[in-house]
């Protein structure tokens, strides 16, 4: 039940942690050990880490080897927040989309989406792809003119086919 001097290193290109056990230790005995690794950086090395265990003495001619693979599993919560503004939006019944106007409020009343896409943790994400689909017509008829997309943050964003068909 003792704390252990451990020393990481480098050595021959692999990080290292060097632990004494004891000096001396009696012929036969018998030692267990708990050890807790905090490991970063994990995201890119696949489904698993082997970590390479050996015990080396200097009364015995060859280290004793053995391997532990760890599976690696990284979690992150996703979470997609989104509004409109406004946040309702009521046309008169008497209301008629002129067209071939450019003007656009010949199209309707403008309405902004905001899309926020959260990590909550506990990894870090990347690659992540986020298709939104947005109904702009029903029944042949435009429901939705889509005007414009844009992005912050250092994404990427693929224009939809229908996105502004008059240029207005």
């Amino acid at each position: 039940q003792e704390k252990l001097s451990c020393n990481p290193r480098k050595e021959n290109g692999s990080h290292v942690v060097l632990c004494e056990l004891g000096n001396p230790m009696k012929a036969g005995a018998q030692i267990t050990v708990d050890m807790e690794l905090s490991v970063s950086g994990l995201e890119d090395m696949g489904d698993a880490i082997t970590f390479h265990l050996q015990l080396r003495s200097k009364n015995s001619p060859s280290p004793t080897d053995t391997s532990v693979t760890v599976p690696v599993e990284a979690q992150a919560e996703m979470e997609l927040r989104g509004n409109s503004l406004p946040a309702t939006t009521v046309l008169p019944t008497g209301w008629h989309r002129v067209e071939g106007s450019r003007r656009l409020e010949d199209h309707g009343v403008k309405v902004e989406h905001v899309y926020q896409l959260h990590n909550k943790g506990p990894s870090t994400v990347s690659g992540i792809t986020l298709r939104l689909a947005v109904p702009s017509r029903l029944g042949g008829r435009i429901l939705l003119y889509l005007l414009e997309l844009g992005t912050e943050g250092g994404m990427n964003c693929t224009d939809p086919p229908d996105l502004n068909p008059e240029q207005v």
